[in-house]
């Protein structure tokens, strides 16, 4: 159960179980039931944000997004995921999802999807040694190369890379 006051608290694990469930539309009924104060909490804009990004509604996402950090500007999830829907969003592209994400490196140094992030933007971008190194940065951080690797091999933004990882 979440830490937010009654009924919203009920809402909130509702709005969760939906989306747990995959069931987008249903958890966006839930946390549109929470009143304006619970609706700026950070867990709550991290679950509508994923209502958002389920739902392919990459413009909604970044707003929310941009709110997390906003909010709650020592979570990394926020810059991650306004990265991701910078990508994604109109008017965005990888070049913004990039400088978004690059300004967040330092102040996350322990969090390797940041760095791995930055290796799919980069070679994404055509840039595939500097993808090279920020995909080893985030084994460093990850402390589990394997886990990388496996997800890296499966990863699309990767696929310049792909050669290169199976030699890991």
């Amino acid at each position: 159960m979440s830490a937010l006051p009654y009924p919203d608290n009920f809402y909130f694990d509702a709005a969760e179980g939906w989306l747990q469930l995959g069931n987008a539309a249903e958890a966006e009924a839930e946390l549109n039931r929470l009143r304006p104060a619970s609706r700026l909490e950070p867990d709550v804009l991290e679950i509508e944000w994923s209502i958002h990004a389920i739902s392919n509604r990459w413009d909604k996402a970044l707003v929310v997004a941009r709110k997390v950090v906003e909010v709650a500007p020592e979570r990394a999830f926020g810059w991650i995921h306004q990265a991701y829907s910078l990508r994604r969003a109109p008017g965005g592209g990888l070049e913004q999802a990039w400088e978004a994400l690059f300004a967040a490196q330092e102040k996350f140094p322990k969090e390797w999807l940041i760095p791995y992030n930055l290796a799919c933007y980069a070679a994404q971008m055509g840039r595939p040694d500097e993808a090279w190194e920020w995909l080893h940065r985030a084994m460093e951080g990850a402390g589990d190369v394997d886990k990388i690797k496996r997800m890296a091999l499966r990863d699309d933004d990767l696929e310049a890379l792909r050669a290169r990882i199976a030699t890991l």
